[in-house]
């Protein structure tokens, strides 16, 4: 339901009440890509390095460990799941859902909805954000949202040192059970084309002239300044933030922007360890921070999806967090169990030699 400020808040109080991450063991360090193609390891590079899937492992896999946390700290019967959606920009197939496979997979089948979600990087909160009316309106009692990508880039291209691979699971239901309550939603969305991939197109493009002012920070900034007006809130109120993080330089400027502290963004910045997920990036992120959040205190996260739209949300921390994010694997664990690989093997794992 939405008022005249354009905060949406269902009908009845929902949150999150079991949250998951996955994250591949493999690590291609951003050196190694500028030796590649520069020549020389020395220079600037926007991450330290990124996260790579295997070759036993795509979006369906990778979604399905996430689920799997998810489900762990929830602790509830998969059947009584009534939506399993997928956002991500890299599904294994053009016809065929993601979703059927993960849903099948944690058991929730046949008795369920199932859909694939494209926005670019903000897939997952776009599902994250219909799972919240979906149990909001009564319609269901739970509803999972997954936010998940493999790494994607053009050889040599900007984008190859940080498309990266990973995401995360939110469980949305009632809120008498949730691990942090959702307050309220916002979505800001204009037709700003920084961002594409045509049907076919083996890797994405991008309008190096709209990626920053009048894509990422325009978005981010008008969601997080519409939802915090909406809410009443000041940067101060939050204990936590977390921005989409292509890099790590604009979630950071961004944040100075809004007013936020160094020290509220720094556990949900994980682009320079793992790189960007795409659409799981914000996702993952608050899955980092929901490990280490305290009962009572503020969230805030702001997703982007070029093309271009953010979503926001706020949310409240309870108690029952303490009570049930040990029972899975937590995102630092992911994120620090680590295997190096070289451009070669990088390559054969992502299947860049098209033969």
């Amino acid at each position: 339901m939405s008022d005249t400020t354009g905060l949406m808040k269902p009908d009845r109080p929902v949150g999150i009440v079991g949250y998951g991450a996955y994250v591949p063991r493999y690590r291609i360090p951003a050196a190694e890509i500028a030796k590649m193609w520069k020549g020389s390891e020395s220079g600037g590079v926007p991450v330290k390095e990124k996260a790579v899937n295997g070759l036993d492992e795509d979006v369906v896999t990778m979604s399905i460990e996430a689920a799997r946390n998810a489900m762990l700290r929830a602790g509830i019967n998969p059947q009584e799941i009534r939506a399993v959606w997928v956002g991500s920009e890299s599904h294994p197939y053009a016809v065929k859902p993601t979703s059927t496979i993960v849903a099948e997979a944690i058991g929730a089948v046949p008795n369920t909805q199932a859909a694939d979600w494209e926005f670019a990087c903000k897939a997952g909160t776009e599902a994250m954000q219909a799972a919240i009316g979906f149990v909001g309106s009564g319609m269901a009692r739970y509803a999972l949202s997954i936010g998940m990508d493999t790494a994607q880039g053009r050889p040599g291209d900007a984008l190859e040192y940080t498309a990266a691979a990973g995401g995360a699971a939110m469980l949305i239901g009632p809120a008498a059970e949730a691990v942090a309550l959702i307050n309220g939603s916002y979505s800001f969305v204009t037709d700003t084309p920084d961002f594409w991939r045509r049907a076919k197109a083996q890797y994405p493009s991008h309008g190096d002239r709209f990626t920053g002012e009048p894509a990422y920070f325009a978005h981010i900034i008008g969601a997080a300044e519409a939802i915090m007006g909406a809410l009443n809130r000041q940067a101060a109120d939050y204990a936590w933030v977390v921005f989409h993080q292509p890099n790590a330089k604009f979630p950071e400027r961004v944040g100075q922007q809004l007013g936020f502290s160094k020290e509220q963004l720094r556990p949900g910045l994980l682009s320079p360890r793992i790189g960007n997920t795409y659409a799981g990036s914000t996702m993952i992120g608050l899955t980092a921070v929901l490990d280490i959040a305290q009962p009572g205190e503020r969230i805030l996260i702001v997703s982007y999806g070029s093309g271009a739209g953010s979503d926001a949300f706020d949310f409240e921390v309870t108690e029952r967090l303490l009570e049930v994010r040990d029972r899975a694997t937590k995102t630092e664990t992911y994120i620090s169990r680590r295997a190096l690989i070289d451009y070669a093997t990088y390559t054969r794992f992502r299947d860049k030699l098209k033969l």
